[in-house]
């Protein structure tokens, strides 16, 4: 739900992440008209799209709430290459907040985690992951 300073910003988001990551589409999207009390014309109503295949659903919310977008939970993507983690961390970091840089942690050869622009937390990891389980 994208509200407060965020409201109004949902369609641009869904364009942002399903421009970014294959297998990734709106499925439906329908948007407030004139008239409509709960959101202002024009803004998401309500709009179904897939990232990576995945079902996610977005709206904008003009109405007063004591929450947004936390860290606390973050989309977590597997790159499968060097170039995909690079590329997605320095389109989603864009103007968002660096929460750890890309590099190389104990527990992963290359991760990194952000917030991008909109407020949605987002985690990185290449998926040659130093610590990966395989069963022997």
């Amino acid at each position: 739900m994208f509200v407060g300073d965020q409201c109004g910003k949902a369609e641009e988001a869904i364009k942002l992440y399903t421009s970014l990551f294959e297998n990734s589409e709106v499925k439906n999207i329908d948007y407030f008209k004139a008239g409509d009390t709960q959101g202002k014309e024009g803004t998401v109503k309500h709009c179904l799209f897939t990232i990576d295949g995945l079902e996610y659903i977005a709206i904008d919310s003009p109405l007063e709430h004591r929450f947004t977008f936390t860290p606390s939970i973050s989309i977590y993507v597997k790159c499968e290459t060097e170039n995909e983690i690079d590329t997605l961390f320095d389109k989603l970091s864009k103007n968002g907040q660096i929460f750890m840089p890309l590099n190389k942690y104990p527990f992963s050869d290359k991760f990194g985690w952000l917030s991008d622009k909109y407020g949605i937390s987002w985690q990185l990891n290449l998926a040659t992951s130093l610590h990966q389980t395989t069963n022997h």
